[in-house]
């Protein structure tokens, strides 16, 4: 599209990158998901590539995600003036660029030396909102100033009619200890995260084959705790310890990782201190129940005080054997109803499967995999062509299907063609 033959935009003009490639001659690298993700293997050490692409199992779950999305075709509309189309959307009363989100990710240091930071830049810079998960592998602190930052660049560049404050949100997984899952959530919410994510389906890892091989878990290696090692309650247990975070990194990283992630799980009972202490902490921000799959646990959620949910089977790397996280999600928006927040995660790829996800009930679209695979070529350049690329199909999706704003994106939009006597 030529932008001097269109009225001005409300929203950034994503489609423009594809413009911009014909016209320099070609792109960073490819944007076909196939095509990142080789890439990225041969990047990669053996370790790194093992924890990014594991899935559980046998894969059936990670087969699954991308089989429910195939199971969806869209039915184009013609002749629609979409020349003033709109890719924002609003969620928790703030205005966002598009509905796309960053997945939170641990440990991003096995995929690049500077890890969290320059995701948070880029996520900031498009106006996404980013999620730092607890086991990343820098400071709370630290990813909240460069998501900052990148939000003053994407300020500057014009970024459209959105938030220009760098939109952020911390995933909790549950530390043991109630006093360092309070220091966890104070500093979040003194560092301005938005929401609250607790993922509840990772009490421990799933059984993936090729890290197990390997022997393949950067924070026994002590890789990546520092999140944890810039927490003070969680200094003045390791000087209790006797353990120094620079001289015995291992023992630290295994302290830290077995603190937060592992041997204990949780039931529906811990979840209104969960609720009530991040509201505390952060004046009532939202909080939100990550790891989803089922009808009934939506609505425990949902009666339980939770603002929100994220539909999510971790990618496949947690149950396998699983339903697919698209074959839910009707039937989970279906029973919460329409003003509940439902965000989205697993199996996501294009552009296309950000609209069905939107179609099917998702008012956010999170993604993984593939700005994991973007870091993992070229740090943040990487990162920010994966999702801008990203951005562009789904804005030019929009253009030629023929829809001219996120509210017109409904289950009209779709028609299901899965296997003969699926559910529903």
């Amino acid at each position: 599209m030529d932008p001097t033959n269109l009225p001005k935009r409300t929203t950034p003009h994503w489609s423009l990158y594809q413009r911009q490639a014909f016209d320099t001659g070609g792109a960073l690298f490819s944007s076909h998901p196939d095509e990142v993700e080789a890439l990225a293997h041969e990047r990669l050490s053996a370790g790194g590539w093992s924890y990014a692409s594991c899935n559980a199992g046998l894969g059936d779950t990670h087969r699954a995600n991308r089989q429910a999305f195939q199971h969806w075709r869209i039915v184009p509309r013609m002749m629609v003036d979409t020349n003033e189309r709109d890719t924002t959307t609003e969620v928790y009363g703030k205005r966002l660029a598009a509905p796309l989100a960053f997945s939170p990710v641990g440990i991003n240091k096995i995929y690049h030396p500077e890890g969290e930071l320059p995701v948070a830049r880029v996520a900031g810079e498009l106006g996404l909102p980013y999620s730092l998960s607890t086991a990343g592998s820098c400071s709370i602190e630290d990813a909240a100033a460069h998501n900052d930052q990148g939000a003053q660049l994407g300020k500057e560049q014009d970024r459209g009619s959105v938030d220009s404050k760098g939109l952020r949100y911390f995933q909790l997984y549950l530390p043991h200890d109630d006093e360092l899952a309070t220091s966890l959530l104070q500093r979040a919410a003194d560092s301005g995260y938005d929401a609250c994510i607790f993922t509840v389906d990772t009490w421990q890892l799933g059984w993936r084959h090729e890290d197990i091989r390997l022997g393949n878990y950067g924070f026994y290696k002590g890789i990546g705790t520092e999140l944890g090692a810039s927490d003070p309650v969680f200094r003045r247990k390791l000087d209790e310890w006797g353990l120094d975070p620079v001289k015995d990194t291992k023992e630290v990283g295994r302290k830290w990782i077995d603190s937060v992630w592992h041997g204990k799980a949780f039931d529906w009972s811990k979840l209104p201190w969960v609720i009530a202490e991040w509201k505390r902490v952060s004046g009532g921000k939202p909080f939100l129940l990550k790891g989803v799959q089922s009808v009934a646990d939506a609505l425990r959620a949902k009666e339980a005080g939770c603002d929100g949910a994220v539909v999510s089977n971790h990618a496949g790397r947690q149950v396998d054997g699983a339903v697919g996280s698209l074959d839910v999600l009707p039937e989970i928006r279906e029973a919460v109803g329409a003003d509940w927040t439902l965000m989205f995660d697993s199996g996501v790829r294009s552009g296309a499967d950000i609209f069905k996800a939107i179609a099917l009930g998702a008012d956010l679209v999170m993604i993984g995999r593939m700005w994991i695979y973007g870091l993992s070529i070229k740090g943040e350049e990487g990162v920010r062509h994966v999702l801008r690329s990203l951005l562009a199909e789904f804005d030019i999706l929009m253009n030629v299907a023929g829809f001219r704003s996120i509210k017109e994106i409904d289950r009209s939009a779709l028609r299901y063609v899965g296997p003969a006597g699926a559910h529903l």
